[in-house]
């Protein structure tokens, strides 16, 4: 009879909840602030990151023992292009399996046009990392002035400062350009500071892929700057690099630059991904002109006109120091799917025609007449890589975007970006320590985006977090073979819920969108009448 009554008031004393969802013991923390590592246990609870340090006593629903490897915080791409494949591959398999938690989409000046509509799709169909984007330029001039090439008006202004307005309470994390590109390539510097000062009101930053990359690109960081100046916001310098060969070597004087306008009180860093190769449209390689009102299909049907953008193109390439385009690479090309990996010097022979730049040039010009491929240009050195790598204020972004495994062959940053600069910069070549790695990737993205929560292994914080073995992180993609996921990642968590785990992804889909987190505060106090002058003090 004890014995039963014992048993019962057993049965209905409820079990101890455990301390914590997850504790991660005996590891090195990379606090992702640049400091030295130290050896803590981390504990994540609701998911966010509960604890940190001797935690022996603690209990948790679920304990693993780091033995001595890395714990981070989750991977920050400050530089993506995800709008084409985040609903096909809805987890982001080739992002998450490098390490990242959270990218930055709508660079460039190219973004969803409804960011408010997108991010509700994007909730409905769930995600495995957290997704945040910019309001692009060439998006809101398509939607007001399509492929006019011309000044805009006073009142076209008016009309795309409401839409970057709407791209910024919608959640917009900024503003971006993209001025190589059409339409915004077309547009003035007065213009671009207009439309900044809009997404200014609303805490966002300026993020520019500049005019020039090459010959004049100390020009364009200047423009970039007095735009951030002018329109008192942050300026993010997309992809910085030096793609001229003439010009290799001259990001000494690019980063100096740089600097000069910091220490004149503008707020600018830059982004860039180590590799010595880029990836963009082959539209590139022809002049804007050709573009403009949509008309490129009747500049090719007609013969002087063809001719005069052959000679363009030929001057194009001898400024940039190319003799021929054997530098590009098709890296997609739904049109001719056997042109994919080969450059335009091969594809031109593949058409029987003779070897050299002006037969090439037509070669373009006959793929220009579909839809335009996506291209691989070997156009960097890898000792200008490594010099803006050291520079303190460069993140690292990959410039790539979610993909479809075994789709095309487009450039391996969107696998193994995070991966290599553990693996080659780190590990085997030594030009920044692991810490530094690790803050360009986290912290320094987060600072630059205004995200308070994560980038940091913080209590309170978000617990986005990767487990790694610095001696056995590895990009495996290469430019013949990209789809082939990093390795070395053990567990990578988003919002404190595995989405990789021994290397495999998961499924899960616990990525959030991050909207603007100063958006709400600024159109509070914009609709206060007697707080109008704090808007500018709350950004």
């Amino acid at each position: 009879m004890i014995r039963r009554l014992c048993l019962s008031l057993f049965l209905s004393i409820p079990l101890l909840a455990a301390d914590y969802d997850l504790l991660i013991r005996n590891a090195r923390v990379v606090d992702g602030a640049g400091n030295p590592w130290f050896r803590a246990d981390v504990a994540v609870k609701n998911g966010k990151i509960a604890a940190i340090g001797r935690l022996a006593a603690a209990s948790a629903a679920r304990s693993i023992d780091a033995q001595g490897r890395v714990v981070a915080p989750g991977f920050i791409d400050i530089h993506t292009h995800i709008e084409d494949g985040v609903e096909k591959v809805p987890g982001g398999d080739n992002y998450v399996m490098d390490g990242v938690t959270t990218v930055v989409t709508g660079n460039c000046g190219g973004s969803e046009s409804d960011l408010g509509a997108w991010f509700g799709k994007l909730e409905k169909i769930g995600l495995g990392l957290n997704v945040a984007s910019l309001i692009g330029h060439n998006t809101v001039r398509r939607q007001v002035m399509d492929l006019e090439n011309r000044q805009a008006t006073p009142d076209e202004i008016a009309k795309m400062q409401a839409l970057v307005e709407k791209g910024m309470t919608d959640g917009a994390v900024g503003f971006s350009t993209g001025l190589i590109y059409i339409p915004g390539t077309y547009a003035n510097t007065e213009e671009v500071i207009a439309l900044a000062k809009s997404a200014a009101r609303y805490g966002g930053i300026y993020a520019s892929h500049m005019r020039d990359e090459g010959a004049k690109v100390l020009e364009a960081i200047t423009e970039a700057c007095q735009v951030g100046k002018q329109a008192g916001v942050p300026v993010q310098l997309a992809h910085f690099k030096i793609d001229n060969r003439r010009l290799w070597g001259s990001s000494e004087k690019s980063i100096a630059l740089v600097e000069k306008f910091r220490r004149e009180g503008v707020d600018v860093s830059v982004d860039q991904y180590p590799y010595d190769q880029s990836s963009t449209g082959l539209g590139i390689v022809l002049p804007s002109w050709a573009f403009a009102g949509g008309k490129l299909r009747d500049h090719l049907k007609d013969p002087a006109t063809r001719a005069r953008l052959k000679r363009e193109m030929l001057a194009m390439l001898k400024a940039l120091g190319h003799k021929d385009y054997s530098y590009a690479t098709v890296a997609a090309f739904p049109a001719e799917k056997s042109y994919e990996g080969k450059t335009i010097s091969a594809i031109n022979r593949m058409k029987g025609r003779k070897k050299g730049a002006r037969n090439e040039a037509d070669t373009i010009l006959d793929l220009m007449e579909d839809r335009a491929p996506q291209m691989v240009y070997h156009s960097m050195s890898l000792k200008d890589v490594e010099r803006i790598l050291r520079y303190p204020n460069a993140a690292v972004g990959s410039d790539g975007g979610i993909r479809e495994f075994g789709v095309g062959v487009p450039h391996p940053r969107s696998y193994g970006t995070r991966s290599r600069v553990l693996a080659e910069f780190v590990r085997t070549r030594g030009v920044i320590t692991l810490e530094d790695a690790i803050r360009k990737m986290t912290s320094l993205p987060a600072r630059t985006l205004g995200f308070r929560d994560r980038g940091m292994v913080r209590e309170g914080y978000a617990a986005d977090l990767v487990l790694f073995d610095p001696a056995k992180v590895q990009d495996k993609a290469t430019f013949p073979q990209p789809h082939q996921y990093s390795e070395g990642y053990d567990l990578v968590l988003v919002n404190g819920v595995a989405v990789v785990e021994n290397g495999k992804v998961t499924g899960a889909r616990p990525g959030k969108v991050l909207r603007n987190p100063g958006r709400e505060y600024s159109i509070q106090l914009q609709n206060s009448p007697d707080d109008r002058s704090l808007t500018v003090a709350a950004q």
